[in-house]
This record gives C-alpha cells, sequence and structure tokens, in this order.
C-alpha cells in the first residue's frame, strides 16, 4: 500500500515510476520531460504552470488536480481519470488524451492544437466557443456536450457520440463524421458542409438524387 508523498519533488528527466501516490503535491511552475507515470495517484496535486514535454501519464488519476496555465507538448494522458480538475487556460499542442475521462473537470478556456481526443468521455463538457479544428474525436463521448460556437472543421468526428449535444453556431464543415447518428441532435444554427447535409437528410428518410 502507497501513501501520499505531499513534499515529493517532481522526478528527473527520463524518469519511469509507477505506483506512486502524489496526493496534494506542490509542483506549480515545474518542467517534466520524457517523464513516464503509470498507474500513479495525483489527487488534489498543485500542478499550476507546470510544464511538461514527451511525458507519459498512464491510467493515472488526477482527481481533483490544479493544472491551470500548464502547457503540454508532445505528451500522452492515456485512460486517465480527470474528475473534477481544474484545467482552465491550459494548452495542449501535439498531445493524446485517448481513453481519458473528465467528469466535472473545468476545460475552458483552453488551448488544443493537433491533440487525439478520440475514446475520450467528455459527457456534459463545456466546451463552447474552443477552437478544436483538425483534431481527433473518433468515438469521443460528447453526450449532453456544450459544443455552441466551436470550430470543428476538418476533425475527425467518425463514430462519436452527440447525443443531446449543444451544437448552434458550431462550424463542422469538412469534418469526417461516418456513422455519426444525426439524429441523435438538433442541427439548427450549424454549418456543414454539401456531404454532411446528404448525411443528414439520408438519416431522416430522404432519397437524394444526383
Amino acid at each position: 500500500m502507497v501513501s501520499s508523498r505531499p513534499h515529493a519533488g517532481p522526478p528527473e528527466a527520463g524518469a519511469e515510476v509507477e505506483g506512486e501516490d502524489f496526493a496534494r503535491v506542490d509542483w506549480w511552475g515545474a518542467e517534466l520531460d520524457g517523464v513516464t507515470f503509470t498507474r500513479c495517484r495525483f489527487d488534489d496535486a498543485f500542478l499550476e504552470e507546470v510544464v511538461t514535454r514527451r511525458c507519459v501519464f498512464d491510467q493515472c488519476v488526477l482527481t481533483g488536480v490544479r493544472l491551470s496555465g500548464s502547457r503540454h507538448s508532445g505528451t500522452a494522458f492515456l485512460s486517465c481519470r480527470f474528475d473534477r480538475a481544474r484545467l482552465i487556460d491550459v494548452t495542449w499542442d501535439g498531445c493524446k488524451l485517448t481513453g481519458s475521462q473528465f467528469p466535472g473537470a473545468q476545460l475552458r478556456p483552453m488551448t488544443s492544437t493537433e491533440c487525439d481526443w478520440s475514446y475520450v468521455n467528455l459527457r456534459a463538457a463545456d466546451l463552447s466557443g474552443l477552437d478544436l479544428s483538425g483534431q481527433r474525436f473518433r468515438e469521443t463521448d460528447f453526450t449532453d456536450a456544450d459544443l455552441r460556437e466551436c470550430d470543428l472543421t476538418g476533425a475527425v468526428l467518425d463514430r462519436a457520440r452527440l447525443q443531446g449535444t449543444k451544437l448552434r453556431g458550431t462550424d463542422l464543415r469538412g469534418a469526417s463524421m461516418d456513422e455519426v447518428n444525426w439524429l441523435a441532435f438538433e442541427l439548427t444554427g450549424v454549418r456543414v458542409d454539401l456531404v454532411q447535409a446528404v448525411q443528414f437528410t439520408r438519416a431522416h428518410g430522404a432519397l437524394v438524387a444526383d
């Protein structure tokens, strides 16, 4: 059984850490380079302004973590839990967040570029007004999420779950939306391209003729 280490300092570059409990650590402004954390806990940790480069957080628990103002470049958060996390003004650049969950997390404002959010649970998340263009959301769960005024142009939304998602003012042009349930959400005020318009029309039973 591991115990929390609130006074532990951040690991050295390239370190591999497994099964440690970093609950309530204060690593404000720390820089982490090439560190791998596997099945570690960061409950209620203070990680504001932290910078990570090419790090890996694999199956880690970040419940209640404070990550406001942090910057992440080429870092992977794989199947992690961010329950009630404060992620205000976080910058994600070329990151993988595949399989992670964000129940009750504060996610905006944030900056996300060239990231992979596939298989992520974003149920009821407030992502309104964000630029998420060109990013991957394959099989992401957006049920009841707020995506109003989002830029999702060129994004990959194949098999994404959009039941009850708020989309008014969202730009979906050029987004890949294979196997999306077009009957599960409202398109009022949403910008779509011709391909998406045909998919929507066919989903509602219309016969589209050339």
